[in-house]
């Protein structure tokens, strides 16, 4: 697959309009679960293709940086053959001091090789930078879209249970007689109301009994406080 391929199914996909497809379907639950099986699909295999691009944009970054650093390594090895070329030379050695200016003339023709390497790889390099940022942006967005169906999904089978109960309930309201006191259900809101009356006696029962100690409190602080002054009188 392509890297354009990639990059114009993951804009697709990343573009769908969920709620122009839901519109059209006979089942919307159906479609939705549907529709997530493929998008996970297309994320698994768009994030392998993805990756094989990133890993190839690695690649050439590599060669280029051993290039960069090629260029620069020829170079300090033209700077050493030249100056031990000058050296030579001034010692009178002029066959020994051409030698090594030939071997400053090879070392700099290699540098100028590995600079045109790195020159030439550069655009490609930037080219590719730009694709894989559209295909992570891509992928983004086509995860996000996956949460939104999920998300969607979940409330039709919120919304289908809801409804469910309700005509579940509605179907059971019909059977009862609320105006009858012998029925089920005022039997239960009178056991409700039974229940209710109990919790309530408790709590009062709880609140008169944390008063009374909070009174008891209360006079130990007066107790306190008398004997504290008689003692400042004494004093």
């Amino acid at each position: 697959m392509s890297k354009q391929t990639i990059l114009g199914r993951v804009t697709q996909l990343a573009k769908a309009n969920i709620n122009a497809l839901l519109d059209q379907a006979e089942d919307p639950q159906k479609m939705l679960d549907q529709l997530i099986r493929d998008y996970s699909n297309n994320i698994a295999e768009a994030e392998e293709a993805v990756a094989a691009t990133i890993g190839n944009l690695r690649l050439m970054e590599q060669d280029h940086q051993e290039d960069v650093e090629a260029a620069k390594e020829w170079g300090g090895k033209a700077l050493a053959a030249s100056r031990k070329a000058d050296e030579l030379r001034s010692g009178g050695q002029a066959a020994e001091a051409d030698r090594f200016d030939n071997l400053a003339k090879v070392a700099l023709g290699r540098q100028l090789q590995s600079e045109k390497e790195a020159r030439t790889a550069e655009p490609t390099i930037a080219a590719q930078t730009e694709v894989v940022a559209k295909l992570r942006t891509g992928l983004d967005q086509m995860k996000a879209k996956l949460g939104e169906l999920r998300a969607k999904r979940d409330e039709l089978v919120a919304r289908a249970r809801s409804a469910q109960a309700q005509n579940t309930m509605m179907d059971a309201v019909k059977n009862i007689d609320v105006l009858d006191p012998t029925s089920e259900l005022s039997r239960f809101e009178d056991k409700v109301r039974r229940e209710e009356a109990r919790a309530m006696g408790k709590q009062e029962l709880a609140a008169s009994s944390l008063d009374a100690q909070f009174e008891q409190l209360d006079a130990l602080g007066d107790s306190a406080e008398i004997e504290a002054r008689l003692a400042a009188l004494k004093g």
